[in-house]
C-alpha cells in the first residue's frame, strides 16, 4: 500500500476519505505502521488534529476532526509530551468538605448557626429529636431572609463560590441589622454532611416562591463525577414560610452519630449558645436556642452564667485603639475576708512581649538581628487587626477565697468547661479559641513559669472582641477552628497578652492582701520542679520522654546541690533567683521546641544548656568573696558590658565618675554580685526609657542615663542611677518583692536580687527623694542607689 501527502486545497474529496480513514483505523494500526511507513507521521500532519489525549506534543486546531498522536511517533521526533485537561471533581469531594474538614458534629451545627447569621436572622432554632434511634433528626431554622432559586443555583450549590467574600470586600451589609458577612470560603454549607445523610432544606426569600432542596448524600456520592451528581430543587407555593415570613429551615435525617449522650448535648448548648458575646454590644441582636423534646432534663437546671460570671472577684475592662490601653479594674472584694475592694481606672502605653525576640538561650536563633524590638504597641500592631476589646472575669482557687462565694462547687465546674479567652468578631464567636484544649494566649505555660503572678485558663472567662471590617488579615482557616497563624495573628496575641499583664500585675497586689489576710505566706522563688515536670509531661505527649529524661534528671540533681551549697553559704535567695530566673527563660525555649516538632538532637543541645546554667552558677558562688573594690571599676565595667546595648537603644550615658579627675571611692563588696545587681538596674532604666521614649523622639525626648559616685553619702559610699524613663508607679516596699514586676511576662527578680546583693555586702539599696543626691536636669525618671557599707 502506498501512501501519498494530500493537500485539501488541491484534492479534497480524496483529502476527505483520507482523513476518515485516518479518524477510523489510523489510530489502531499507527504504530505497526511506523516501523515500514514512515510517511504515516507526515500524513498526519497534513491532514492536520488537535490532540486530547495523554499522547498530545503540542496543541494545534484544524478543522479537521482531531486525531491523536501515537505515543511511539512523538518520542521517535523527540517531542516533549504535554497535555490540557480541566480539573474534573469527583463527587466525593462534598463529602470532603462536610465529613473530613469540619472537625465535629458539633462544630458542624455551630457552622449552620453562622450561616443563619450571615443571612441576617434574628434567632436560630435548633432542635434534636429521636436520639438514639433510626429515627433521629437534627433540625436548624432561622428567621433569616432566606434564599431564592437564582441563589441556590447560583451560589449554595457552587462550592467555593466567592458571592460571600465579595460582601465583605465591598463592604456590602445586610439590610436588616447591617452585619458583613462572617463565611468567605463557600463550604460551609456542606457542615450538613457531618451529620447526616439525608437534608431536606426549605428556604423562602423576601417576595420569592418558597423552594425545597432535598439531597441525599449515599445517592449523590454514587455518581462518578461532580457535574454528574444531580440535586433536585423544587420551587412551589409556600408552605412553611407563608408571606411575609422568609427564613431556612434544614432537616437533617439518617443521622451519622445517632448515639448523642446528655454530656454531648449539653456540650452542644453551651457551644452553641456562646455564639453571641455574652459582654458584647451584638448580643441582643442574635439568639440562639436548643431543644431535645424526648429528653428535656438534658439541658435544664443549667448554671446561670451571668450570675456565676458576677460573682467573680476580679473584673478587667480594656481597649487599644493604636495609642493608649485605656482600662478599668475593679476588685469587688471576697465575702468574709477583711480586705478592701479595690478600682482602678486610667490609660498608658501599652507594652507588648516580642514573640521573636532573638534568646542567648535558643541555639535554633540565628545572629541577633540589627533592628530593634518594639516594646511599646502602636497604631502599627493593630494594622489589619483593628481596634481590640476585651473583658476578663477571674476567679481565684484558693480555697480560702473559693468557699466565700456563693454556689462555690458550681463556679468551679463551670470554670472547668468555660474558662479560657473567647474571640468575638462583631459579636459572634471565632471557633475554638477559649475550648477545652485549646491555649492560643499560652496561658497555662506562663502559670508554670511565674505561678504567683500569672493566671491560669481555670480561672479566667474573658471575651476579647474584634471588628469584622477592621480587621481584614484576621483569616479563619478552613477548618473553622480558628485564624490562619500568620503575622496579624501574632500581633493580636501580643496586644491581648499585653493587656492581661497590666490586669495581672495589679491583682497581685490585692492577691498579696488577700494572702496576708488568711495568714498565707509571702511568694519566695520556687525550685524548679514545677517547670521540670510540665516538660516531662509533654515531653510525654510527642513520644520523647524517655529520650531526654536522663538529661532533666540531671537538672533537677544539680539544682538541688546548687541550693544547698547555696544554703550553706547563706546566700540562698540571691543566687536562686537568678538561677530560677535563667531555669525558667531555658525551660520556655524547650517547651517550644517540642511543641514545633524540633529534632532529638536540638532538644538534648537545649537541655544540655540547662546544665551549663547551673554550671556557671556554682562558679559565681566560688567567685563570691567580699575584699576591696572601686566603685570606679565598677561602673567601668558595666557600661563596657553595656557598650553595645547603649548604641542598639539610643542612649546617652552621662558618667562623671569616669571623668579625669573626678574622685573614685572604695568599699568591700563580692564584685561580681555588685556587677550583676548593677547590670540589673542599667537593664531597668534602658526598658522603662524605651518604654517612654519611642526610638524615633527628637533630640530633646532622647534617652539619657545618668550614673555617678557620691563617695561623702553619710551611710556610705554610693552609685547612683537616674534616668529619663517612665520613672516607679509603686512604693519601694512593692518594687522589692520577688516576682513584682509592670513588664509583660517580667520575672520580677531584678530589683529584688538587687536589694539582696546589697543586704549581703551590708550594704543598702535605696530609692532616694528629690533632694537626697544632686541630679543632673533632665533626668525625671527613676532614681535609685547603691549605698556600700563605710570601711
Amino acid at each position: 500500500m502506498t501512501w501519498d501527502v494530500v493537500s485539501r486545497q488541491q484534492e479534497p474529496e480524496k483529502h476527505e476519505a483520507l482523513r476518515k480513514l485516518c479518524a477510523t483505523e489510523l489510530p489502531q494500526r499507527m504504530e505497526a505502521w511506523e516501523a515500514s511507513h514512515p510517511l504515516a507521521l507526515q500524513l498526519q500532519e497534513a491532514v492536520g488534529f488537535s490532540e486530547r489525549s495523554n499522547s498530545l506534543r503540542t496543541e494545534r486546531t484544524y478543522d479537521a476532526t482531531p486525531l491523536e498522536v501515537p505515543a511511539a511517533a512523538d518520542d521517535r521526533r523527540g517531542v516533549k509530551k504535554s497535555i490540557r485537561q480541566a480539573f474534573k471533581p469527583r463527587a466525593r469531594l462534598l463529602q470532603l468538605l462536610g465529613d473530613q474538614l469540619i472537625g465535629s458534629p458539633r462544630l458542624a451545627v455551630f457552622e449552620l448557626v453562622k450561616n443563619a447569621y450571615d443571612a441576617d436572622a434574628s434567632s436560630v432554632k435548633i432542635s434534636l429529636s429521636g436520639l438514639g434511634t433510626d429515627e433521629g433528626t437534627i433540625t436548624v431554622s432561622d428567621d433569616g431572609h432566606g434564599m431564592s432559586l437564582q441563589i441556590i443555583r447560583d451560589v449554595w450549590l457552587v462550592p467555593g463560590d466567592d458571592y460571600r467574600e465579595q460582601q465583605r470586600a465591598q463592604q456590602i451589609r445586610s439590610r436588616k441589622h447591617k452585619r458583613l458577612p462572617l463565611g468567605e470560603k463557600g463550604v460551609g454549607r456542606f457542615a450538613v454532611h457531618k451529620l447526616g445523610d439525608q437534608i431536606l432544606l426549605t428556604t423562602r426569600a423576601r417576595k420569592q416562591k418558597e423552594c425545597a432542596v432535598s439531597i441525599d448524600w449515599r445517592e449523590l456520592l454514587k455518581s462518578h463525577f461532580l457535574d454528574q451528581a444531580r440535586v433536585k430543587v423544587t420551587e412551589r407555593k409556600a408552605r412553611i414560610f407563608k408571606a411575609p415570613a422568609t427564613g431556612t429551615l434544614i432537616q437533617i435525617s439518617a443521622l451519622r452519630e445517632s448515639t448523642w449522650t446528655r454530656r454531648d448535648v449539653r456540650e452542644l448548648h453551651r457551644q452553641v449558645t456562646s455564639i453571641s458575646s455574652p459582654f458584647g454590644r451584638h448580643s441582643d441582636k442574635f439568639r440562639v436556642s436548643l431543644e431535645v423534646p424526648d429528653h428535656p432534663e438534658w439541658i435544664a437546671n443549667l448554671p446561670d452564667a451571668e450570675l456565676l460570671l458576677r460573682r467573680a472577684p476580679w473584673r478587667f475592662k480594656f481597649k487599644f485603639d493604636g495609642g493608649k490601653l485605656s482600662y478599668s479594674y475593679n476588685f469587688r472584694g471576697v465575702p468574709g475576708i477583711k480586705v478592701a475592694a479595690r478600682k482602678l481606672k486610667q490609660s498608658q502605653p501599652l507594652q507588648i512581649l516580642a514573640d521573636l525576640e532573638p534568646d542567648d538561650l535558643d541555639p535554633t536563633e540565628g545572629p541577633r538581628r540589627k533592628k530593634q524590638v518594639k516594646l511599646v504597641a502602636d497604631k502599627d500592631t493593630i494594622e489589619g487587626i483593628g481596634p481590640v476589646e476585651g473583658e476578663f472575669y477571674v476567679f481565684d482557687r484558693d480555697r480560702d477565697v473559693l468557699s466565700g462565694l456563693a454556689d462555690s462547687r458550681l463556679i468551679e465546674r463551670y470554670l472547668d468547661q468555660n474558662g479560657g479567652v473567647r474571640v468575638y468578631r462583631d459579636g459572634i464567636r471565632v471557633y475554638n479559641y477559649g475550648e477545652n484544649g485549646d491555649d492560643w494566649l499560652g496561658l497555662d505555660l506562663r502559670r508554670v513559669n511565674t505561678p504567683t503572678r500569672n493566671i491560669s485558663r481555670n480561672i479566667i472567662v474573658g471575651v476579647v472582641d474584634l471588628n469584622l471590617e477592621a480587621s481584614p488579615d484576621l483569616r479563619e482557616k478552613t477548618n473553622r477552628e480558628g485564624f490562619v497563624e500568620n503575622e496579624a495573628y501574632s500581633r493580636l496575641r501580643q496586644v491581648v497578652l499585653g493587656a492581661l499583664s497590666v490586669f495581672e500585675v495589679e491583682r497581685r497586689l490585692d492577691k498579696q492582701r488577700l494572702r496576708e489576710a488568711t495568714g498565707k505566706p509571702t511568694d519566695s522563688p520556687k525550685g524548679v520542679e514545677t517547670p521540670v515536670a510540665e516538660i516531662r509531661r509533654i515531653a510525654k505527649q510527642h513520644g520523647i520522654g524517655d529520650q531526654i529524661e536522663h538529661a532533666l534528671t540531671r537538672i533537677e540533681s544539680d539544682y538541688n546541690t546548687l541550693r544547698d551549697n547555696f544554703l550553706r553559704a547563706g546566700l540562698s535567695q540571691v543566687g536562686l533567683a537568678v538561677v530560677f530566673h535563667e531555669i525558667e527563660r531555658g525551660v520556655a525555649v524547650l517547651h517550644k521546641s517540642i511543641q514545633g516538632g524540633q529534632s532529638i538532637d536540638l532538644l538534648k543541645a537545649q537541655t544540655g544548656q540547662l546544665q551549663r546554667i547551673l554550671e556557671t552558677s556554682t562558679q559565681l558562688l566560688k567567685k563570691a568573696d567580699k575584699k576591696q573594690n572601686s566603685l570606679r571599676h565598677l561602673i567601668k565595667t558595666a557600661r563596657d558590658l553595656n557598650q553595645v546595648r547603649f548604641r542598639l537603644h539610643q542612649v546617652r550615658l552621662v558618667c562623671p565618675a569616669l571623668e579625669e579627675g573626678t574622685p573614685d571611692a572604695e568599699a568591700i563588696f563580692a564584685f561580681s554580685l555588685a556587677l550583676g545587681a548593677l547590670t540589673n538596674l542599667v537593664d531597668n532604666a534602658i526598658h522603662w526609657m524605651r518604654v517612654a521614649r519611642p526610638d524615633d523622639a527628637p533630640e530633646a525626648e532622647a534617652r539619657r542615663l545618668f550614673i555617678d559616685i557620691v563617695p561623702d553619702f553619710p551611710d556610705g559610699p554610693a552609685v547612683v542611677i537616674a534616668d529619663n524613663g517612665t520613672g516607679f508607679s509603686d512604693d519601694p516596699q512593692q518594687l522589692l518583692q520577688p516576682f513584682f514586676s509592670r513588664r509583660p511576662d517580667g520575672m520580677g527578680l531584678g530589683l529584688y536580687y538587687a536589694n539582696l546583693v546589697m543586704q549581703l555586702n551590708e550594704g543598702l539599696l535605696m530609692f532616694p527623694g528629690p533632694d537626697e543626691f544632686e541630679i543632673p536636669p533632665g533626668f525625671n525618671g527613676a532614681v535609685i542607689a547603691l549605698v556600700f557599707k563605710k570601711d
